[in-house]
């Protein structure tokens, strides 16, 4: 199956090196481009893709605005979203994640991470580069605007295994390896740890670990 991808950022080379590094993969295709926000929405929504790749900051309509328009809570038919961005350490990279994107890059993470963050947004999981997690940790925890409340009824083991995973930055397929357990064992887990903590990303997980202090290696549970 071909992963089918719009890219959408203001600056032309930039797209023209997204472009050529997705179209090198035997299964990506960038269907479209788009220099803003506004344009990059009426392009999805016309050739419905199966991945939109956006910048954070473009004129007309920012990166943001046109998640929250693909992907957002209120949308029926949502379009998986990517973002990437030049800033490593913003408060418009939290905010795109709660507006519904399924993953966040930096643009120097490399042919491979961006690759697997679109193979990730297609099949309904999220990648979140490993670096950016840490540093959204260290700006946003302890402040950030709606934390996840205290879980509903206690983690088990394993899930508390896999939290703690995912606030190191890992994502499903490196969990199952270090866990070995199956993706969709991983996904099952995830589902049942984002119920309990009443969260919504990836990001607020990983902030309600480390605020606890559950986001450390040698915090793994066996079993």
């Amino acid at each position: 199956m071909t992963v089918r991808v719009v890219v959408a950022d203001d600056q032309d080379l930039v797209r023209t090196g997204l472009r050529m590094i997705l179209d090198a993969q035997p299964d990506i295709e960038v269907i479209g481009e788009a220099a803003d926000g506004a344009e990059a929405v009426a392009l999805a929504r016309d050739l419905r893709p199966d991945v939109c790749l956006l910048d954070i900051r473009m004129p007309v309509m920012d990166g943001l605005a046109a998640t929250r328009a693909l992907a957002g809570a209120d949308v029926v038919d949502p379009i998986p979203v990517v973002v990437i961005t030049t800033f490593d350490l913003d408060e418009y990279v939290y905010e795109a994640l709660r507006s519904g994107a399924r993953g966040f890059l930096l643009k120097d993470a490399g042919a491979v991470l961006l690759a697997e963050a679109v193979r990730a947004a297609a099949r309904g999981d999220a990648l979140i580069d490993p670096n950016v997690t840490v540093r959204l940790i260290e700006a946003f925890a302890g402040a950030t605007p709606a934390p996840p409340a205290p879980p509903s009824s206690p983690l088990t083991d394993r899930e508390e295994a896999v939290l703690a995973a995912v606030a190191r930055g890992l994502g499903n397929s490196e969990i199952g390896d270090e866990l070995h357990v199956s993706l969709s064992t991983v996904k099952t887990h995830l589902a049942s740890i984002m119920a309990k903590l009443g969260a919504r990303n990836r990001v607020e997980l990983a902030i309600w670990a480390h605020e606890r202090g559950r986001g450390r290696r040698d915090g793994i549970a066996k079993g």
